[in-house]
């Protein structure tokens, strides 16, 4: 048993096994043709996937990004129409005359007749 033979098997020339054996050939050449179109489909499934993927974490992050930059120019609004008003409200102050001579006796040590100013400094 330790060698085992090799039986040789006659083959048989029939016009029934060589149609069988074309007919095997066919199908072989078809499950090919098969195997290529379906690796040349599931490489294009998968670029596209990977494109497609690819291109929406892209478009995710330049919307979160967007998003940040929205929410600081929020603030940035919110802070210039705060200034906007505390200067419209200046602007109408500036139009009193009354408002004016107190500015400019704060300011440039302006006095009215009959006054004196005196300089207190800070106690910081």
């Amino acid at each position: 048993m330790g060698i085992e033979k090799k039986k040789k098997v006659a083959k048989l020339e029939s016009q029934y096994v060589m149609q069988q054996e074309r007919n095997q050939e066919a199908l072989n050449r078809r499950k090919k043709g098969l195997m290529r179109r379906l690796t040349i489909f599931a490489v294009l499934i998968v670029s596209s996937s990977i494109f497609i993927l690819s291109t929406l974490f892209s478009q995710s992050g330049a919307i979160e990004e967007k998003a940040k930059e929205q929410e600081v120019l929020a603030d940035q609004l919110k802070k210039l129409k705060k200034e906007e008003k505390i200067l419209n409200e200046e602007i109408v102050k500036l139009n009193d005359d009354e408002y004016i001579a107190k500015i400019a006796r704060r300011d440039y040590f302006l006095s009215n007749e009959n006054e004196i100013i005196f300089n207190i400094p800070d106690e910081n």
